[in-house]
């Protein structure tokens, strides 16, 4: 296997770079709907409220997925600025290309990963 040539590392950095800003913006925007609910007397009572709890609830849950995303793209980028970056965390084998472009955060290639998926 080939490791990663310094345009590809280039690529994956700024890709990064582009959803650690996506997942920034996004957990701003959440912010406002993992607030407290409020009722709201001009709704239909009950249904209303209850559709907001549904909708916070979903919030807080998208909110979780998108902090443990940004936490695999902040690792990934750290792994770039120590060279360490591409290797897989088990058996410390280049990661692929496709891989990489696919899942940049990929800390484990593809057969690790389908080992850790199977256990």
């Amino acid at each position: 296997m080939n490791q990663l040539t310094p345009k590809q590392i280039e690529e994956l950095h700024s890709l990064l770079l582009s959803q650690k800003t996506q997942l920034e913006q996004q957990l701003l925007d959440a912010e406002s709907a993992i607030g407290v609910v409020t009722l709201d007397q001009s709704a239909v009572g009950r249904v209303s409220r209850m559709d907001a709890m549904q909708q916070q609830s979903m919030a807080v849950s998208t909110r979780a997925k998108a902090e443990a995303s940004l936490r695999k793209i902040l690792k990934a980028l750290k792994r770039m600025e120590v060279e360490d970056f591409g290797y897989c965390d088990q058996c410390d084998e280049p990661i692929q290309f496709k891989r990489l472009k696919v899942q940049p955060h990929a800390s484990h290639c593809l057969k690790c990963q389908d080992q850790l998926d199977q256990a």
